[in-house]
């Protein structure tokens, strides 16, 4: 801006802005501006997850397409690797291990592929929550969207390939004796209970995975030794029937042999509630609530750091 002095000359003064000096934290509030890529609140991240539910479910369903579209027998690899995984494990632990034993053939079969199939759920669940963010850079990098949708869409793509298998589960079920009944009713909470699970797990792993990339190969050697801890392929009851009481109470109640064993008791008509532990549904909503809401938590907390080098 001009003024004019005393004798008559012009002279020119700085314009001083009322913003000038303010520190930067002001500056942002008084515009309305917030930093790039910061975490938003809880409810806000939920909301936004929740406008995205459409791009989840889509982007679950391409990667299910995408899985197997390099081999000849396409989507029936969805049902074959847990099928032969299942055969395999007939052969050595049910006919060389006798570890169907208290068990007969019209039972430890179904008990077997049931558990091969279950379990494969929240396994390729935890794989892929491993490979969600690391695995998916570009992505993460290029768009501006909440960080879950990619773990939560790779739980539901696993759902998905579950929901597929179990025909193969029900048909295996009943060429072994097990018909449908009002206990097949139940396998609706028992999958709804394992896929909320089966979800704060992969977004738990997601995280973890992002900050190590390595941590995707040591999993399988997690993984199999917690299968093996599981009872996929006996049951923890009989086997350590000779062993003090607190062990089998630890097997059991870790929530994979939880999932598994439920659902055994809602398909198979010989494995009845004396297989199950104390208090089962409880504490199978524990786990399952637990890991969803701690899961959901512990992700969120780390959103802003996904992607950045």
């Amino acid at each position: 801006m001009s003024e004019t002095t005393h004798d008559g000359t012009v002279a020119l003064s700085a314009s001083v802005s009322p913003d000038e000096g303010l520190p930067a934290a002001q500056l942002a509030a008084k515009y309305g501006l917030a930093v790039s890529g910061a975490r938003p609140s809880l409810v806000e991240y939920v909301r936004q997850l929740w406008d995205r539910r459409h791009f989840i479910i889509a982007f679950s369903r391409a990667k299910l397409t995408a899985q197997y579209s390099q081999a000849k027998l396409g989507q029936l690899w969805q049902v074959a690797t847990p099928l032969l995984n299942a055969a395999v494990y007939f052969f050595i632990f049910g006919v060389i291990l006798n570890a169907g034993r208290g068990m007969s053939k019209d039972v430890y079969i179904p008990f077997l592929v049931t558990g091969v199939f279950v379990f494969t759920f929240t396994q390729s669940s935890v794989m892929a929550g491993v490979r969600a963010i690391s695995g998916n850079l570009g992505l993460v990098r290029a768009l501006h969207f909440p960080r879950a949708s990619l773990p939560i869409s790779f739980a539901l793509q696993q759902l998905q390939q579950l929901l597929f298998s179990m025909i193969v589960v029900f048909a295996v079920v009943i060429a072994f004796g097990s018909y449908p009944d009002l206990s097949w009713a139940l396998i609706v909470p028992v999958l709804v209970m394992q896929f909320l699970f089966n979800t704060g797990l992969s977004l738990i792993m997601a995280r973890a995975g992002a900050r190590t990339p390595d941590l995707a190969q040591l999993m399988p050697f997690v993984m199999r030794t917690w299968m093996y801890a599981s009872g996929v392929m006996f049951s923890i009851k009989i086997m350590l029937a000779d062993k003090p009481d607190w062990i089998a109470n630890v097997l059991q109640w870790n929530p994979a042999a939880i999932y598994m064993d439920l659902m055994r008791f809602s398909l198979i008509e010989g494995y009845g509630a004396e297989n199950l532990p104390d208090h089962v549904w409880a504490v199978a909503g524990a786990w399952a609530v637990l890991f969803a809401l701690g899961g959901f938590v512990y992700f969120w907390k780390a959103e802003e750091r996904y992607g950045r080098g």
